[in-house]
């Protein structure tokens, strides 16, 4: 049983190498654990290469930054309402589904669900959202060889957030979740030895000035501090969950009755300090987290015609100290009542690159 949960968290690590629109590996994470809470989950963002800390502008910014949510009661529905309907409070939904990495044919996928309101009691938005990766199946063995049947591994987060608007032109949020990492099965003296439980808290501010000089509605800056929490314990390794800093910037460039163009940048810095004996624990990661060398950087922009098709792209990098992943995005969508369907595309440098051609689809639903 030691030799397969050995290959378990060996297969956790190229998962979290070759994670499709992750952008943060296991490898550059220091030996962090569950990587799939840095999956994104929402095409929109993705097209644009990854760069929703500053714009978090729909119920997806659980994810990008939950000082977003504060925001959202301020949004205009997808389908405008008349003269004669009375305004209904934000109401949205958002799903999305993905084969993982489908060219190793390791039966991987990510699933993701997420519906919040703005609730007039609270004077904010409330969110709860439900992430589940399944990591495959699996063939366990004895010592000697002998074939004891299959299991499958998954990992899992069930989160609540809320955000409220503390000044005109600023938003707060925080996201609580529950975080379970499910590797092989318990047998008999290892009570729950493959199965890790941890709990993380998000924090987010977004600022969309309403007073400097001809930025008026035009420019919002994004500060997202996500997974900070305890250690998962395997057996007798402790894990730390992947700690990131992520700060944004977006500006709309320009708006008119048909047309609008958007451009946005983030900046990520993975805050874990691990090394070949064990890993610093919260809060001193927090700081010995910048020692670590380079950090990830994306920009992207998004055009909407008649606010009904949208088209995006978007280039990622990271230092060669990080693993030198570069390449472009692109994305569409389309806006139809009240659903609105988005799609994006990888463009690697690197032909045999495992992120390839990977495509994603997510929809958002408009129930107000």
């Amino acid at each position: 049983m030691k030799r397969i949960k050995l290959i378990l968290a060996m297969s956790t690590i190229l998962i979290g190498i070759f994670t499709a629109n992750t952008e943060r590996t296991y490898a550059q994470a220091g030996g962090s654990s569950v990587p799939f809470l840095l999956i994104s989950p929402d095409a929109r963002m993705s097209g644009m290469g990854e760069t929703g800390t500053a714009i978090a502008d729909d119920i997806n910014a659980v994810y990008w930054n939950t000082g977003g949510l504060a925001f959202l009661q301020n949004f205009p529905k997808l389908n405008q309402f008349d003269d004669n309907e009375q305004p209904t409070p934000f109401r949205q939904v958002a799903l999305s589904f993905s084969p993982w990495l489908p060219q190793f044919n390791a039966d991987l996928y990510y699933s993701y669900g997420t519906i919040g309101q703005y609730f007039d009691a609270l004077q904010g938005t409330a969110a709860f959202n439900f992430i589940f990766m399944n990591l495959g199946e699996f063939t366990r063995t004895a010592e000697d060889g002998t074939v004891l049947g299959k299991f499958i591994s998954n990992e899992f987060s069930v989160g609540f957030s809320y955000g409220t608007i503390v000044a005109p032109d600023l938003g707060v949020g925080f996201q609580l979740k529950y975080i379970q990492s499910n590797l092989t099965p318990t047998t008999a003296g290892q009570q729950n030895a493959g199965t890790g439980i941890s709990a993380g808290f998000d924090l987010g501010v977004l600022w969309k000035p309403q007073t400097l000089p001809y930025l008026d509605d035009k420019l919002s800056l994004g500060f997202n501090l996500k997974n900070i929490g305890p250690k998962i314990t395997y057996i007798r390794e402790a894990d730390p969950l992947p700690t990131t800093l992520n700060l944004g910037i977006a500006f709309k460039a320009y708006q008119d009755e048909f047309h609008s163009l958007k451009f946005a940048a983030d900046f990520s810095k993975l805050l874990v300090k691990r090394d070949s004996l064990d890993s610093d624990p919260l809060p001193k990661s927090l700081v010995t987290g910048w020692q670590n060398p380079g950090a990830d950087l994306s920009i992207g922009a998004e055009y909407w015609y008649e606010d009904l098709i949208a088209l995006r792209a978007g280039y990622f990098t990271e230092p060669s100290v990080l693993g030198d992943r570069k390449y472009w995005n692109f994305g569409a969508g389309i806006k139809y009542n009240i659903f609105k369907l988005d799609f994006s595309f990888i463009n690697t440098i690197e032909a045999n690159h495992p992120l390839a051609n990977t495509m994603r689809f997510s929809m958002l639903i408009d129930w107000r």
